[in-house]
């Protein structure tokens, strides 16, 4: 049994959007280039029988990764989510105390995590950091620099 993951209903539509994809559109074109190059008679020295053969493996890890994804994925019920402290799909704005720069991160599971859209991972440091604490804790997280300080101005959703 894989890990239980947490995830929005928009983050489990994605992954069994992908999940069809791969099924239906992957796996019969990858079938189809198998079955091409064994027409083309003796495929132990055939390249592209390999080629498709190792693609078909990739493929299917892949295929069973993500079914494991989706069978271990619990939805976020949105509506039990409060600002009180920090948890899972808050947007908390934080500032660091050495030089006053203010971020602002959305805390997503591991399969929604997006930095460009200030989407961060609860699997990472800053959000292992800031889980359960409220606004006005300072609190000091490890990062690749060194230790920070960061000071937790504003919780929403």
């Amino acid at each position: 049994m894989g890990k239980v993951t947490y995830i929005t209903q928009e983050g489990l539509d994605k992954l069994k959007k992908e999940l069809e994809h791969l099924m239906n559109v992957e796996r019969p074109s990858i079938s189809k280039q198998i079955g091409e190059a064994i027409e083309k008679g003796d495929i132990s020295e055939n390249a592209e029988y390999d080629a498709a053969k190792d693609a078909q493996g990739m493929l299917e890890a892949k295929i069973a990764v993500l079914r494991g994804k989706i069978a271990n994925a619990r939805i976020i019920d949105e509506s039990k989510i409060d600002t009180s402290s920090v948890q899972i799909l808050n947007k908390v704005t934080i500032k660091n105390k050495k030089n006053n720069a203010t971020m602002q991160y959305t805390i997503v599971s591991e399969h929604e995590a997006d930095l460009k859209s200030g989407k961060i991972s609860i699997e990472t440091p800053i959000a292992k950091g800031l889980l359960g604490k409220k606004v006005g804790d300072v609190v000091d997280i490890q990062v690749p620099s060194g230790i920070i300080a960061f000071e937790i101005i504003d919780i929403a959703l």
